[in-house]
C-alpha cells in the first residue's frame, strides 16, 4: 500500500485529504508543521507529500528545497492560497512537483496524487535506457561527465554528484540524443509523461539546476545549451 504523507496546520484541511486518500487506497501519515514533516519523512518514508507552503515552524518552500538538495526523488504537491504566477514558479525553483491552489476540489487533487504516482513508478521510456553497465563518458577541456544509467549515477570529474530522480532523466536524454534540440513540451513528455500536471517552465527549472551541479561556470555553460526560441540540446 502506498503511503502519503499530509502536511497542513488547519487540522479540517488534513481531515478532509486524509478521509478521501484512505478512500483511493493509500495509507495516510500526517504532519502539522515543518519540523514534524521532516521527523515524519525520515521515519515513514513516504511515496509522495501533499505539504502546505505556510506551517509554523518553517516553509513548505524550505521543505522542498531540502529534500531536492538531498537528491530525493518522493513527489511533492505544494498546497498554496496564493495564485500569482510568481508563486507557482517560486514553487517549481524550491523542486516542488506541483502546486495546488487554495481553494481546490478534492477530485483534482487526488488526480493529481495518482498521476505523479504513476509517473514516479513507471519506468524511464526507452531511450532513457542503456544497457546494464554502459557508462555515457563526454569530456570538455576543464571537465569530464560520466553517467551510469544502471546504477543511475553521474561523475563530475570522477565525483558522485547527487540528481533527483527527474534531472537524471533529463539529463541522460539530452546525453543520449547530443547535438540533438528538444523543446521542451518534447522534454515534458519524455520525462515527465503526458498525464502530469507540470508546465514547460518546469523544464527551464530543471535545466537551471543541472547546470549549477555539473557546470564549471553555470552561467556560460558547455554542456546543456540553450538554442533561443527553440528549446535546449547537450553538447558533448
Amino acid at each position: 500500500m502506498q503511503k502519503i504523507l499530509v502536511v497542513d496546520d488547519e487540522a479540517p484541511i488534513v481531515d478532509a485529504i486524509s478521509y478521501n486518500l484512505s478512500k483511493e487506497g493509500f495509507a495516510v501519515v500526517t504532519a502539522f508543521d515543518a519540523d514534524e514533516c521532516l521527523a515524519r519523512i525520515a521515519s515513514e518514508q513516504p511515496d509522495l507529500i501533499v505539504l502546505d507552503v505556510m506551517l509554523p515552524s518553517g516553509s513548505g518552500l524550505d521543505i522542498c528545497q531540502r529534500l531536492h538538495r538531498d537528491g530525493s526523488t518522493i513527489p511533492v504537491i505544494l498546497l498554496t492560497a496564493r495564485a500569482a504566477e510568481t508563486d507557482c514558479l517560486r514553487g517549481f525553483e524550491a523542486g516542488a512537483d506541483d502546486y495546488v491552489v487554495k481553494p481546490f476540489r478534492m477530485r483534482e487533487l487526488m488526480a493529481r496524487v495518482h498521476a505523479h504516482l504513476r509517473r514516479a513508478n513507471t519506468e524511464p521510456a526507452a531511450d532513457i535506457l542503456k544497457p546494464v553497465d554502459e557508462v555515457l563518458q563526454f569530456d570538455w577541456e576543464q571537465s569530464s561527465i560520466q553517467i551510469n544509467s544502471d546504477r543511475r549515477e553521474v561523475k563530475r570529474d570522477g565525483a558522485p554528484i547527487p540528481l533527483s530522480r527527474k534531472e537524471f532523466d533529463l539529463l541522460t536524454l539530452m546525453a543520449m540524443n547530443r547535438g540533438r534540440v528538444f523543446d521542451r513540451q518534447t522534454l515534458l513528455a519524455r520525462v515527465w509523461g503526458e498525464d502530469c500536471y507540470v508546465d514547460d517552465r518546469t523544464v527551464d527549472v530543471h535545466i537551471r539546476w543541472l547546470r549549477e551541479k555539473l557546470e564549471r561556470t553555470p552561467a556560460r555553460p558547455e554542456m546543456l545549451l540553450t538554442v533561443r526560441g527553440v528549446g535546449y540540446k547537450f553538447q558533448g
